[in-house]
């Protein structure tokens, strides 16, 4: 739970808080686990949340670390690039009692390795880890905040893995396995007992394997203005469509209409519906 630093003014952010507000748009309960300084920066993200009807009862203030900043480059408005500041409040996330059964009622907890990056909050993830019924990985890889031995723990982790093709390449590169789509994503499955691996591929689509089936979406051509949040957008409507035990193809396709939809906004949580989706996804058949 961050803020983005822009050429053009700072915005709220961090793939944690994108997700669970668009969980929020679509209309799923979503709580945060984070941590925010006692500052004014953090005053302001809390507020942010709260306006958007986020809950934050879960995030933590801390008085020793300021809350996170990240200065985001959108030279390229495909592919943006990240210079995390560390360290911040968010790498000081606290185990606390009401947070294991918090995590072991909800139908889902999303985490990703950013998170994993200090000792602190890697210790609360991998405990509250073992109180989850159902996992997610969204592996965000932001060097150099990663090791291969920490993305591979949280991977064995997971139950649902989701990552982009620059990821997949890279991590199957780790293991001297194929990147070839069909291969790595059945390949993943096996090796870390996944049910289920999603592979975002920016303006193609993406690409679902789940019950020994690939299912491919296309991309959807939009009007781009920024892709910050995109991704976010994408997990937390494949999500939707995966707790409501929407058939792979349907859940893959709203989800990539959902990733398109944020693209055509500057920021990373616009508030879209599932209604706004849908057009979208009905209008590129």
């Amino acid at each position: 739970m961050l803020w983005d630093v822009l050429p053009t003014g700072r915005q709220a952010g961090g793939a944690p808080l994108n997700v669970a507000m668009h969980l929020h748009h679509f209309g799923l309960t979503a709580q945060l686990i984070s941590r925010v300084g006692h500052d004014d920066l953090g005053t302001e993200l809390l507020d942010f949340a709260e306006a958007k009807g986020l809950s934050t009862c879960y995030v933590q203030r801390g008085e020793t670390h300021l809350t996170g900043v990240v200065k985001a480059n959108v030279g390229d408005s495909n592919e943006v690039v990240y210079k995390i500041v560390q360290p911040v409040a968010w790498d000081y996330i606290q185990y606390e009692a009401p947070l294991g059964p918090l995590v072991e009622t909800a139908d889902a907890f999303v985490f990703g390795s950013l998170a994993a990056r200090s000792s602190t909050t890697r210790e609360t993830l991998y405990r509250l880890l073992q109180w989850a019924p159902f996992k997610v990985f969204d592996v965000n890889l932001r060097a150099p905040h990663y090791s291969r031995s920490v993305v591979t723990y949280l991977l064995r982790q997971a139950n649902l893995v989701k990552l982009n093709h620059h990821e997949l390449a890279e991590i199957m590169g780790w293991f001297g396995a194929s990147p070839d789509e069909e291969t790595a994503l059945h390949w993943l499955a096996d090796r870390f007992q996944l049910q289920a691996v999603c592979v975002t591929k920016g303006a193609d689509g993406a690409v679902l394997w789940a019950g020994q089936q690939l299912y491919r979406s296309p991309g959807i051509a939009v009007a781009v203005q920024d892709t910050i949040g995109s991704g976010d957008a994408f997990l937390a409507a494949l999500l939707k469509g995966w707790l409501a035990g929407q058939a792979p193809a349907d859940m893959l396709a709203f989800a990539c209409a959902a990733g398109s939809l944020v693209a055509t906004y500057q920021g990373a949580t616009p508030a879209i519906s599932a209604a706004q989706v849908l057009a979208l996804a009905a209008s590129s058949t």
